[in-house]
Parts: C-alpha cells; structure tokens; sequence
C-alpha cells in the first residue's frame, strides 16, 4: 500500500514538473507582458490541479495497464501463430480507435463548414454530415491499413526510413495535384489521428511483437507504427480531395 502510494505520489509530482514550463509561460505572458490579473483565478487553479491529477492518473493507467495489455495481446497473437488473424486486430485496433477521436471529429466538422461556405459542397446539414462522416471514414480506414502495414514491417524485417521516405515523396506528389482546399485538412490529419489510446496500444503492440519474434531487436523494429498512422491519412485524404 505504501509503495503505491509512493508511486503515486511521484506521478503527481512528476505531471508538476511536466506541465511547469507551460504554467511558468502563460504566468509570465499574463503578468509582465498584458499586465493583467488572471480572470476568475480560482477556477483557473481548480482547472489546473485537475489537469495535473488527470495527467498522472493517466500516466499511471498506461503503465499498470494499456502497455502491458498490448505487449500480452501481441505475446498472444505470436503465440496463436495466425498472420491473418493479427494482421486483422491491427487494421481493427487502428480503425476502432481513430473514428472516435474527439479531435477527428472536431477537424472533419470543421472541414465540412469551411467546405460548404466555399461551395465545394452543398450548404445543408446533411451534405455537411455526410462530408464529415466520409472524411472521418476516409482516415480512420487509412490509420487501420497504417497498422496493418506496420505489423508486416515488423513480421517481414522491412527497413522504416524506406517506408517513410517512399509515403512522404508520395505525399509532396500528390500534394501538387490535389485541390488546394483539401491540402491543409489532408495534412491536419495527419496529426489529429494518433490519440490517447491509440500511441500507448500500438506501441505497446509493436514492441511486444518485436520482442516476441526471433531474430527482431524491440528498439529497432519495435517502434514506428504511430509514424505510419501519422503518414497513410495524409495520402487517403489528399487522394480523397482527388476523388470527390
């Protein structure tokens, strides 16, 4: 009990020091510069120590669960012996945890707005919804064949930096065909597809895959997979925009 209590202890003073230099910044920028007291002060403390005891529970949650439920779940699949089979979790993992990412949503909606001021789409609700809806479906099937991809990387002793430097070339390709006003959304999905849930279990996957097959090293080919749930989107979307 001790010991957990230690630990814990620890991780709330650790998302302290973690999150100090943003509250030293904004303290600064508040006082010295705008010279201006911080409006409602006492929410913005209460926010503050939410966000530090939420940032440590996380991270203690990772730890006491998520990573060590991807390592077992990939001990798992090696030992069942079926590509198929995990090759399928992969694409499920990747595609169930982007098309619910609070941030994909946001920028799709988004999107879909600015799409329809612009006259690219019709300017209804539904025309509006359905724009979203298939841009969220467009890059959460490309986060699930990412994984997918990632997985084969690691099964078939791929190099990365040929992956990655082959999918950003294609990227700079179709960037100068692709519509100009779907060039910013292909590259914001990028960056918006890797939430929360799906860095820590993915990663956690790959390395447990990497340090389940022979012949595989978990620091060289365990990690990698997030760089390829970052890239695909960006090429589904630019090729989207081509599309439709």
């Amino acid at each position: 009990m001790t010991k957990s209590l230690n630990a814990l202890v620890r991780r709330f003073t650790g998302a302290l020091r973690d999150l100090a230099p943003i509250i030293i910044v904004i303290a600064f920028f508040q006082i010295a510069v705008l010279q201006q007291p911080f409006p409602n002060l006492a929410g913005v403390a209460v926010g503050l120590v939410c966000v530090v005891a939420g940032l440590a529970l996380f991270i203690q949650g990772l730890e006491l669960g998520l990573f060590p439920l991807g390592e077992a779940i990939a001990h798992a699949f090696v030992k069942k012996g079926s590509a198929v089979a995990l090759l399928a979790f992969a694409f499920c993992l990747g595609f169930g945890t982007t098309v619910a990412e609070p941030a994909l949503i946001a920028v799709g909606a988004e999107a879909a707005e600015v799409a329809s001021e612009a006259g690219a789409i019709a300017a209804t609700d539904e025309a509006r919804q359905r724009y979203a809806f298939e841009l969220r479906m467009v890059v959460a099937c490309s986060v699930g064949l990412a994984i997918v991809l990632g997985v084969l990387r690691i099964l078939k002793g791929w190099p990365l930096h040929r992956l990655i430097i082959g999918g950003y070339v294609l990227v700079t390709v179709m960037t100068l065909f692709a519509p100009e006003e779907i060039i910013g959304v292909a590259y914001d999905s990028g960056g918006v597809t890797t939430s929360t849930i799906t860095v820590p279990l993915v990663t956690a996957l790959g390395v447990g895959l990497a340090s389940s097959i022979k012949g595989r090293n978990p620091m060289l080919d365990g990690f990698g997979l997030i760089a390829f749930a970052s890239l695909t989107p960006m090429i589904f979307v630019l090729a989207y925009g081509m599309v439709a």
